[in-house]
């Protein structure tokens, strides 16, 4: 670790997230780091060793102090957050206010003052980095539901700066966003913004709608105008490092652990793949009811056919969190007892991470990959399994509410909410002719190769860069 100091030019970038892009070594030296996985850290720092900069982020632990440093060649700026801040700011106001209101409600939103207090002092103290940070005329690149507020608390402060947020989760339709009792305060935060990107088309709609209802914001089209200047409200549908993952997927190694892992399943049966953080949102509870339903009609038999479940750890600690795993696993074993039989389960079940190439593995051993969210801002998942799939087979099952639905138009589509309807789709998937599968996967194939996470952060930052809109 090489300590870094506090100067930047005035052509560099300052990326702002919740969390910095390393973590801190598990049994390593006091200070060691590494680089975090993930889609936006991969997409962002070649720009950044490239252009200069910072990143600005909490750590990942409670206390530390802001001291900043580098990190291959990236240089880093801390934010502490005290254990009683995560507990109002991250735990409270970000996932138990923002993170249900977001996903269409899906879960009572909890409206506490408290909370909200501590979220406008959290986005103050990261404004106030970026602050200390940046030459004049700076590009800040802000992102995610955590950091609302940072863009207008720096347009207040530093009018200078080139100011963007790009919102990775879904953002509501008005009827549901108007809720939220400091829903002014929001808006007016993100309306600092010089561009502010989202998903999809529909979810910039709704903030455009949200801003004209409850701000004075006024504009047509995606152009607003507030506080006397003008601002880009857009889409840019995040993506995947498309080469890596190809490139992983043709490996030689890559294909003999596929092929074993068939082997130890079964070499004849079908293999259904679903891939989610244990959350409540991705809908893995109603996915396990449509796979029973397919086996109770005799649609498939585990003989023919098994599923598995990859649950990525999710906020453990947290009680509806902790109770959708106990709810998950219980449906597996009631699966497994009724229809598995000796050597051949029905469900195989993974509650664990997996490294990008272990899961790459899994990609390129199902034959269905179900992304069935309740609501999703985009989900990655079902653009990595078409990236991992070089042979040009397999059928994606994708909810309609996921993000991703709006680009992939040739995955079996379904309402992630209908057991029978996912039922009847499972039940095509499984029984769709090579030839047809390989007309959807080519055709998906390409929008995800045409629009990788580079063209991404490429794009948004290519308008960040443009003279704001007359």
């Amino acid at each position: 670790m090489a300590l870094a100091t506090a100067t930047t030019s005035r052509d560099s970038l300052i990326v702002v997230a919740n969390r910095l892009p390393v973590h801190r070594v598990r049994g390593g030296s006091v200070g060691e780091w590494e680089t975090s996985p993930g889609g936006l850290v991969t997409a962002l720092y070649p720009l950044l060793r490239e252009r200069g900069g910072w990143w600005v982020g909490w750590s990942g632990s409670a206390g530390g102090d802001a001291r900043v440093f580098e990190h291959e060649g990236i240089s880093l700026r801390p934010v502490p957050l005290s254990r009683g801040e995560l507990e109002h700011f991250y735990e409270g106001f970000s996932n138990e206010t923002l993170w249900p209101l977001y996903h269409d409600a899906l879960r009572t939103a909890q409206f506490h003052r408290d909370w909200w207090r501590t979220y406008v002092e959290i986005n103050s103290r990261f404004a106030e980095a970026v602050c200390s940070l940046a030459a004049p005329g700076s590009a800040v690149w802000v992102h995610d539901y955590h950091l609302q507020l940072v863009p207008g608390m720096l347009r207040s402060s530093r009018p200078d700066l080139r100011i963007g947020f790009f919102l990775h989760i879904p953002f509501p339709p008005i009827e549901l966003f108007g809720r939220l009792p400091w829903r002014r305060e929001i808006l007016e935060g993100l309306l600092g913004a010089d561009v502010v990107g989202f998903q999809t088309r529909l979810m910039a709609q709704n903030f455009l709608r949200a801003a004209r209802a409850y701000t004075r914001a006024r504009g047509a089209g995606s152009v607003l105008h507030f506080g006397g200047r003008s601002l880009r409200v857009l889409p840019f549908p995040i993506s995947i490092d498309v080469d890596e993952f190809g490139r992983i997927a043709a490996e030689p190694g890559t294909l003999a652990r596929a092929a074993g892992l068939r082997r130890r399943i079964g070499e004849n049966r079908k293999i259904i793949l679903g891939v989610d953080r244990l959350d409540y949102t991705k809908g893995i509870d109603v996915r396990l009811r449509a796979f029973e339903e397919v086996l109770r009609r005799g649609d498939l038999t585990t003989r023919g056919a098994c599923m598995v479940q990859v649950a990525v750890p999710s906020r453990g600690g947290v009680d509806e969190y902790a109770a959708m795993r106990r709810l998950v696993e219980q449906t597996v074993g009631h699966i497994n007892g009724e229809y598995g039989e000796p050597g051949r389960v029905a469900v195989h079940y993974l509650h664990r991470n997996l490294s990008r190439d272990d899961l790459i593995v899994y990609y390129r051993a199902a034959d269905v990959m179900m992304v069935t969210p309740l609501r999703d801002g985009m989900n990655l998942v079902a653009k990595e399994y078409v990236a991992s799939r070089p042979d040009e087979t397999g059928v994606l099952v994708l909810s309609e509410f996921a993000g991703a639905a709006s680009e992939l138009r040739q995955a079996v589509g379904v309402n992630p909410f209908d057991v029978d309807g996912m039922a009847g789709a499972l039940v095509r998937a499984c029984s769709m002719p090579e030839r047809e599968q390989r007309h959807r996967m080519r055709a998906m194939r390409r929008r995800v190769r045409a629009y990788d996470l580079y063209a991404w952060a490429e794009s948004f930052l290519g308008v960040l860069a443009e003279d704001p809109p007359g």
